[in-house]
């Protein structure tokens, strides 16, 4: 699932391409894409037509379009949700599921959702901060997120430290592949009980989250497959410098110790045993 560097990179290419635009028409392929906007597609498509989107924001995983009648357009990509740029009349991706077009006759903006877990809605007057997502935590590189509140809380928490970096009611943005990779940077095994993190070790851990993040972001995010791309349609290269995710067996960059998987959440957690080895009273075997 796309994390805070591939989202932040959607987002940048909305905020360059389509800010400013007077939207002409929306066109639903696919009722499911729009499943969260309750009174339905035809609705959706009725109460864009003719607004001009006035901004490209983001809240951890979340994408919001604030709109001149105060509404807003909320995106959340799912597991394979694209948002492409793409000139009037090119083929009509296979996927394709909502279309937007513009008064100026410019690039459409396409969602595009092979697997339709991702989707699109409207809130009403929700241009500053969309109801929907308001429970959602602030992220590490908001400007008025605050570090010392985070520590406070993270070591309040009675729970593992992984689980924590994936609550984005904590902190978000931060998913399965970032989590591994700021833990191995900050020498951390993901089942350490947050609440016996010192208060110098939980805020390197943050610096190492906000470091991995930005390194990210530069890097236009992570592709495994072409699931994930840009406005653009071009994959993200920061999976060349990953360090313990997907690595299984590969020798840590560090220690040259073979990487190991475990079964996390359904999911799984790359780590370094050397470098981070598992806390005593660990029930992963």
């Amino acid at each position: 699932m796309p994390e805070l560097p591939e989202v932040e990179t959607v987002r940048q290419g909305v905020a360059q391409w389509v800010v400013g635009r007077r939207i002409a028409s929306v066109e639903v392929r696919h009722p499911r894409a729009v499943r969260r906007h309750g009174p339905g597609d035809v609705h959706f498509a009725d109460v864009l037509a003719g607004r001009t989107v006035l901004d490209a924001r983001r809240r951890g995983k979340y994408l919001w379009l604030p709109l001149d009648s105060g509404d807003a357009i909320v995106g959340h990509l799912g597991m394979s949700g694209q948002l492409l740029l793409q000139p009037p009349g090119t083929t009509d991706e296979t996927h394709l599921r909502v279309r937007f077009r513009f008064a100026d006759d410019g690039p459409e903006l396409r969602f595009v959702d092979q697997r339709t877990f991702g989707g699109l809605s409207v809130s009403e007057g929700g241009a500053e901060l969309p109801d929907e997502i308001a429970h959602i935590a602030r992220d590490p590189m908001d400007p008025e997120f605050s570090d010392e509140a985070f520590v406070a809380a993270l070591r309040r928490r009675h729970t593992e430290v992984k689980r924590a970096l994936l609550d984005q009611t904590l902190i978000s943005g931060v998913g399965n592949i970032y989590a591994d990779e700021a833990l191995w940077r900050a020498k951390l095994h993901g089942g350490r009980p947050t609440d016996a993190l010192t208060g110098p070790a939980a805020q390197r851990l943050l610096g190492h989250v906000r470091d991995v993040l930005a390194e990210a972001i530069s890097e236009g995010g992570t592709s495994f497959d072409a699931l994930y791309v840009n406005v653009n349609g071009e994959s993200g290269y920061f999976d060349r410098a990953l360090n313990a995710y997907g690595r299984e067996g590969e020798p840590c960059r560090r220690c040259g110790a073979p990487i190991r998987r475990e079964a996390f959440m359904n999911r799984s957690s790359y780590s370094c045993p050397h470098c981070q080895p598992r806390p005593r009273g660990s029930l992963r075997g």
